[in-house]
């Protein structure tokens, strides 16, 4: 895709738009299982800019899948600790899979000949599928690490929490090899299945539009 300066126009507004709703969705959830810290320090909200975690945000505005800033959360607040850990922390990627699939539905059955609309449609896919995918992985501090750790025996799980601290490096590392070592890391765990959810949501319309927007 030629990346001229009217898409990465586009771009801003639905980087945000995945981010908050993901943030949101894990402020809600908490909210939702007793929990009022996200709401006490104004992270339960829609406005973006408390979401925004910049490099995160690079990572997803430059390759479709990055993070945002951690919503606080009081699991103390939760009536079953490791269940709602894992109910917050599926919430936000679940929502970007939705946006996704939504998107994926109006490429299907409605792709409408406007260059704007369509610039639209494909980000939101492809952005919200790698923001949810991506957190999903279990290497902390992701979402997915989250879920894991609280699926593991307490033993297991101490274990793993310890190796979590090396979870940022890992994830730089990665980032960083992909890019300048060509490795192909991201693309075998992380770009194949995104573009295979994507046709999966969007049918073959998927593929006109990278054609159209390419």
């Amino acid at each position: 895709m030629d990346f001229d300066i009217s898409q990465w126009i586009v771009r801003i507004p639905v980087l945000l738009f995945s981010i908050t709703i993901h943030e949101y969705a894990h402020g809600r959830a908490a909210f939702w299982l007793g929990d009022p810290t996200a709401k006490n320090m104004g992270r339960l909200t829609l406005n973006p800019l408390p979401h925004i975690d910049p490099f995160g945000a690079i990572c997803l505005f430059l390759f479709n899948f990055g993070w945002a800033k951690p919503v606080p959360v009081n699991p103390g607040f939760f009536k079953n600790i490791r269940k709602g850990i894992i109910f917050m922390s599926l919430s936000g990627p679940l929502i970007n899979l939705a946006a996704a699939f939504l998107a994926g539905m109006l490429i299907r059955f409605l792709l409408l000949p406007y260059e704007l609309y369509l610039n639209v449609l494909l980000y939101m896919i492809l952005m919200n599928i790698g923001l949810g995918l991506f957190n999903l992985l279990p290497i902390p501090p992701l979402d997915g690490s989250h879920v894991l750790e609280n699926i593991l025996s307490p033993k297991a799980a101490h274990k793993y929490r310890e190796i979590g601290r090396y979870g940022p490096m890992i994830i730089i590392g990665i980032v960083l090899l992909d890019n300048f070592a060509h490795t192909g890391i991201l693309n075998r765990i992380l770009i194949t299945p995104m573009i295979h959810l994507a046709h999966l949501f969007a049918g073959n319309n998927l593929f006109r539009l990278l054609g159209i927007m390419g």
